[in-house]
């Protein structure tokens, strides 16, 4: 369980001003899906014979069917959400030993484009998963563009995969990492099963294992396009199977269903699904693992057939999640790379066409909704359009109905893979080494306002909130997990500082292996069932190996101390100004910084040198000299505190600034004698 330090728990006290606002999600009403009583909008791509985009259409070269019944299209607009003209540059590369860039913050009105690139491991041979994993790594270091926000998802791996979509390349390399072979799948190790295997299944029993893997597969990916109904406008997912095999036969009329309730969960929240099967070109002849003995010599003629059957149907449920979304279907084809730049393309702009639908679409007579089917076609010829192909006849007000109850709705806070909630909620995980071991400390600052207070007799206010915590490992399963209700009691005067300053906690817990982690923690307000979410990513390094490592930065303004309060609730300490704790980070021109930091592994006698970089909107905007380092030695011997002052001058404008540190050990060996560790803040 995590345990809750005392030490670090904290309230405002006296703050001189508001934080600064959180950002929201952004809503933009033009680019999002509808699908209700008074309006229908489906999105469409065209292109030419070349499959170049085609940008200057109107209204009257479109034609919308619902149900075979041409619908007079009342509302038409076309969305550009990519990069308009040339590319934007690229910053250079570093140079050898030099550290990473520090990624550059994005607010929400800056997002552009949202990708989930999802790893079917369920449907990936161990010949393609390494195919994918050379494709994501080029996708990451060469498609990204400025306002991106992407995440990769394997559809094997627990909740915790769905990690906050970033523009963190450092993040999306971790994801990356973990995508594996999955022996549990429903793939062996080539595509195609070697003649002569004894596999112990028969026919019958192996297809119905397919197709139950296959739906499987199927939940996995409307987890995730629910998830990103949180998201303002047109979302791509981008699947990489190679065997979803849907129809075989038998429940197909099930499958169906599922595939068209998917279908309507996608058309919903605007996220269109790519498929892109990652076989390339397949020999259908016998292989060297192919054992033909005891097989006659027209069973042998028929094998080619048999396999490209057997590869036409293992292709069916990602031909028609891409047909029936607006997306497309990439296959038989060696450049996994052009496939993912072709998506990549297909998302820079769409036409977006509303119209007004007859009474009784919605009106579910017999008691459930039909699915309605509804077709895009061009008047004009030569070009090609792309669009979802229909929606059950349900409004969206009544297909997401609010939350309701504890569990329900702590649950559904802690599955969902973006932050979100009306209660605004700041999470900062730091790494640290102690005597026992590696461990977390997690910060967290809550919005005093968006709690709700009682008053009590006596001048006494109260409010009363659940705190959720979970850690995800790399395998997207819980490691780690605490569930408290606190009540915070305050006099008048703590009470306007806390409502103006806002509350400060901190959860420390142990890490039992090195590796990268998510933390989610979700905040409910007990009186008003408010939910407010925060998510952050973490790499523990091995610190067992030896090598020099940092621990994390911790900043805060200088002069910015605490103490206990002892009216309070317990743990509960005052600060200065709680933006300037390492919670918050929100720091003023003309202010001195304070950090610190622990050095692990530096040899006994220790030649370290310190240097500092500023960052802003990821450009190097400031770079100190490498000085000599005087470290503190701790009583354990084994770990040195190092830090220093950063004086914000008049000038510096303000902005997202990233401090990054890099400490050297000359006595160690060249290639691990550098460590790097940098912390974000703002300078308002």
């Amino acid at each position: 369980m995590l345990r809750h330090s005392l030490v670090l728990l904290m309230i405002a006290a006296a703050c001189a001003q508001t934080p600064a606002p959180f950002p929201q999600p952004q809503q933009s009403p033009d680019t999002v899906i509808r699908i209700n009583v008074n309006l229908v909008q489906v999105d469409a791509v065209v292109t030419d014979s070349k499959d170049r985009p085609v940008t200057d259409l109107q209204a009257e070269d479109f034609e919308v069917l619902q149900d075979g019944k041409p619908q007079p299209i009342t509302n038409f607009s076309f969305i550009t959400l990519g990069r308009a003209g040339a590319p934007a540059p690229r910053p250079a590369a570093a140079g050898k030993g030099a550290p990473p860039v520090p990624p550059a913050k994005i607010k929400p009105g800056e997002v552009r484009r949202t990708v989930a690139l999802v790893v079917d491991d369920l449907g990936l041979s161990f010949e393609s998963v390494y195919r994918v994993r050379q494709a994501l790594k080029k996708f990451v270091d060469e498609e990204i563009q400025p306002g991106d926000l992407v995440a990769i998802i394997r559809t094997g791996a627990g909740i915790g995969a769905l990690q906050q979509f970033t523009t963190d390349k450092r993040i999306l390399y971790a994801a990356i990492e973990r995508v594996r072979y999955n022996a549990l799948g429903r793939v062996g190790v080539s595509s195609f099963e070697p003649l002569g295997a004894n596999t112990g299944e028969d026919q019958g029993l192996r297809d119905f294992r397919s197709q139950a893997f296959s739906v499987g597969t199927l939940g996995a990916v409307r987890y995730i396009v629910n998830g990103l109904h949180e998201l303002g406008g047109r979302k791509a997912v981008v699947l990489f199977s190679e065997n979803l095999r849907l129809f075989t036969g038998d429940n197909d009329q099930r499958v169906l269903e599922e595939v068209r309730h998917l279908t309507d969960a996608a058309n919903r929240a605007s996220v269109v699904l790519y498929t892109i099967d990652p076989r390339g070109l397949q020999t259908h002849g016998l292989t060297a693992a192919d054992d033909t003995r005891g097989m006659r010599q027209d069973q042998i003629a028929q094998v080619p057939t048999q396999r490209s059957e057997e590869e036409f149907h293992s292709r069916d449920g990602l031909v028609v999640l891409a047909h029936d979304t607006g997306g497309r279907f990439f296959g038989d084809n060696n450049d996994l790379n052009s496939a993912v730049r072709a998506v990549m393309r297909d998302t820079e702009g769409y036409y977006l066409i509303g119209y007004h639908p007859a009474a009784e679409t919605f009106d579910a007579k017999t008691g459930q909704p039909r699915f309605h089917k509804v077709a895009v076609r061009l008047k004009r010829p030569g070009l090609h359009v792309r669009s979802r192909s229909g929606f059950f006849g349900t409004s969206d007000r009544l297909t997401t109905p609010p939350l309701r109850g504890r569990e329900a709705q702590i649950a559904h806070a802690l599955t969902s893979p973006f932050a979100a909630g009306s209660i605004h909620v700041r999470l900062t995980p730091l790494f640290s080494q102690g005597p026992k071991g590696s461990f977390l400390n997690t910060l967290l600052y809550i919005d005093g306002k968006d709690l709700k207070f009682t008053d009590e007799p006596d001048g006494w206010h109260k409010a009363v909130f659940d705190l959720v915590a979970i850690t995800f490992g790399d395998n997207g399963q819980a490691v780690d997990s605490s569930d408290r209700t606190y009540t915070l009691r305050v006099r008048q005067e703590a009470y306007e500082q806390t409502v103006k300053g806002g509350v400060l906690y901190a959860v420390s817990h142990p890490v039992r292996k090195p590796g990268p982690y998510q933390m989610r923690v979700v905040i409910r307000d007990t009186s008003t069932e408010e939910v407010g979410t925060a998510s952050q990513f973490i790499e523990v390094p091995d610190v067992s190996k030896g090598r020099l490592t940092l621990s994390s930065i911790v900043i805060r303004e200088l002069g910015n101390l605490q103490q206990r309060q002892p009216d309070q609730a317990e743990g509960q300490v005052a600060a200065q100004n709680i933006q300037g704790t390492p919670a918050v980070r929100v720091f003023r021109q003309g202010q001195t910084l304070v950090y610190g930091y622990e050095i692990l592994n530096a040899a006994k006698s220790p030649h370290l040198e310190a240097q500092s970089r500023l960052f802003r909107d990821g450009k190097q905007v400031f770079e100190g000299k490498n000085m000599p380092l005087t470290a503190q030695i701790l009583p354990d011997g084994k770990r040195m505190v190092g830090g220093g002052n950063l004086k914000l001058g008049a000038a510096i404008a303000p902005g997202d600034y990233v401090l990054q540190l890099t400490v050297t050990d000359t006595l160690a060996k060249e290639k691990y004698r550098s460590a790097t560790q940098w912390i974000d803040f703002e300078i308002q």
